[in-house]
């Protein structure tokens, strides 16, 4: 590949060096846009730009653009209204897809001259929520991104190759805008510009090319079923994966589908990357960066990616071996107290995972009467299956008779709730503070909807049963059913959101139970309502019969 230095991008006009697509655009193209964004900002005496575009090419626009300006840019986390209260004052102008914010065709002027970057005046920050919850802002000059992006090309330019760079991940945060644009931009890889948040997408932008990367996230590639056409898609050139730990049973699957294990980026918006990994539970730090440890056994880090003479203090615990690499050991800030005693979170997460019924777990602390601890569990197909046939309460107690193996009794949780997936933020994080708010909350009383389609009228409503679904517990304790007065209750409720539906519930007709709907299943859901009968249709299916069906009486209203 013609590599071109990430300080150099705006000296040389490169035709016929592919940008992106839909739409096309090249490397001359890109420059002369940048060089007139750049123009447009010294008009306006603009200093400070906040940017966010949802486009990872307008965005590469943006960022060459403020930079040849000597603008200093923020890339907030999102557009909500704290976070703009939060930074308004630190900056000149919003850049971003919204109508009210400056978009990039307003900063148009006749180009400035092309001119190397400087990589120690020219600077980006980036905002994290941090492990408190308060965001962070973190700086970084170009000389630090370039580094990264030539350990990056070092490392695996040649497995690449001419790839196309698909990404599932946002450009607004540090793993996201090295790997879908910068590293692309030095090495002449056009690249997707859109974020492709589901699999489907993915596979569709895949077979656009004949060579493909992904750059991918956890809650991505654990979501990738069989649904997918795995022999057309095992030409991938490489799958990336950072924002937080890739569950084992999702790394071993693309495994098994892909021939080749996903590498997976340790890394944070201080630090930049810090070591990669493939299939194994040691780390392999990257060139340059030196690691060390704290008197707790945190983890200290020195690289390229830092200012120099800076070493980064992270949270993390871990064991480095003698050839260097390491292994994690949990989050020493997710230590907590119980009754005088210290327990770490991430051991007893590790514990859970390590039974062949739990996928992913997080644990928390649940304050009612007293503090106890509380578990946050994503189950296995074997721990589904377990749910199922065995009920609730043994699941638990079996996993509480595990626990109690590696800790004492204080911390075998009290609390249990089970999730279809760990609802992760943008950025591939858990907030503590969700973990709790998670525990304390009751358990589901309804279904989640996954997609719904109206056709001349009727609904076809895709449904998920929950788990954790609070009528389990009492129907029945060791084998849960969804009892049929629940499913009925569903179909009337989801009815009057979908529906114009009159009156009141007045009795059933025709109702059948033919097929038990358990933990965890998914089905379809079909509404009718007839308006001159006064009755709602319903019925629900899995995928190969129906489960139950019946007909909905709806009276008058009551004067």
């Amino acid at each position: 590949m013609n590599w071109i230095k990430l300080e150099q991008l705006l000296l040389k006009t490169l035709p016929e060096r592919a940008i992106s697509a839909a739409p096309a655009l090249d490397h001359t193209q890109l420059r002369e846009q940048a060089l007139s964004v750049a123009a447009g900002l010294q008009a306006r005496g603009v200093q400070r730009m906040a940017v966010h575009l949802e486009d990872a090419a307008d965005l590469a626009i943006a960022l060459l653009g403020a930079w040849r300006a000597s603008v200093s840019v923020l890339l907030p986390a999102d557009l909500q209204a704290q976070t703009r209260q939060r930074w308004s004052s630190e900056v000149d102008l919003w850049l971003t897809d919204h109508s009210a914010d400056v978009h990039l065709s307003d900063l148009l002027q006749p180009a400035l001259p092309g001119a190397e970057l400087d990589l120690d005046q020219c600077r980006l920050s980036l905002c994290t929520s941090g492990s408190s919850g308060e965001p962070k802002r973190i700086d970084k000059t170009l000389r630090q991104l370039a580094n990264e992006v030539e350990a990056l090309e070092q490392l695996w330019g040649a497995d690449l190759g001419e790839a196309w760079i698909i990404g599932s991940v946002a450009t607004q945060h540090i793993y996201g805008l090295l790997f879908r644009v910068l590293w692309p931009l030095c090495a002449g890889r056009p690249f997707v510009r859109r974020q492709l948040a589901f699999p489907e997408d993915l596979q569709r932008a895949s077979r656009e090319h004949s060579a493909f990367a992904w750059v991918g996230s956890p809650a991505l590639l654990k979501r990738m079923g069989d649904n997918l056409d795995w022999p057309a898609l095992s030409a991938v050139r490489r799958v990336f994966s950072s924002g937080g730990a890739l569950p084992t049973e999702a790394a071993q699957s693309l495994q098994q589908r892909l021939q080749q294990w996903p590498t997976e980026i340790l890394g944070s918006s201080e630090t930049g990357g810090i070591a990669w990994r493939q299939g194994a539970s040691l780390w392999q730090p990257f060139a340059g960066v030196e690691l060390s440890q704290d008197r707790d056994g945190a983890l200290l880090v020195a690289s390229p990616y830092l200012p120099a003479g800076h070493v980064e203090h992270t949270a993390d615990a871990a064991r480095i071996a003698a050839d260097g690499r390491f292994e994690l050991l949990g989050r020493l800030d997710r230590i907590v107290k119980l009754e005088e005693k210290r327990i770490s979170l991430p051991m007893l997460e590790q514990a859970l995972v390590a039974h062949a019924w739990v996928a992913e777990a997080r644990m928390g602390v649940v304050q009612e009467n007293r503090a106890v601890l509380g578990a946050l569990l994503v189950l296995s197909d074997a721990g589904l299956f377990a749910l199922r046939e065995q009920g609730r309460r043994s699941l638990t107690e079996a996993l509480r008779k595990h626990l109690s193996q590696h800790c004492e009794a204080l911390a075998l949780p009290r609390r249990w709730r089970l999730v279809r997936q760990l609802p992760l933020n943008s950025q591939g994080k858990l907030p503590q503070a969700d973990i709790e708010a998670l525990l304390l909350a009751p358990r589901p009383k309804a279904p989640q909807v996954l997609e719904q389609v109206e056709t001349d009228g009727e609904w076809s409503l895709q449904l998920s049963v929950p788990p954790d679904l609070a009528y389990f517990s009492g129907h029945f304790p060791k084998a849960p059913v969804l009892p049929g007065v629940v499913q009925v209750e569903w179909a009337l409720n989801l009815g009057r959101q979908l529906l114009n539906l009159p009156g009141k519930f007045a009795g059933m007709e025709v109702l059948k139970f033919q097929q038990l709907v358990r933990p965890g299943d998914e089905v379809q859901l079909h509404l009718r309502f007839d308006p001159e009968r006064g009755k709602l249709y319903f019925a629900y299916r899995n995928d190969t019969a129906t489960c139950s069906s019946g007909r909905i009486l709806l009276g008058a209203t009551d004067a």
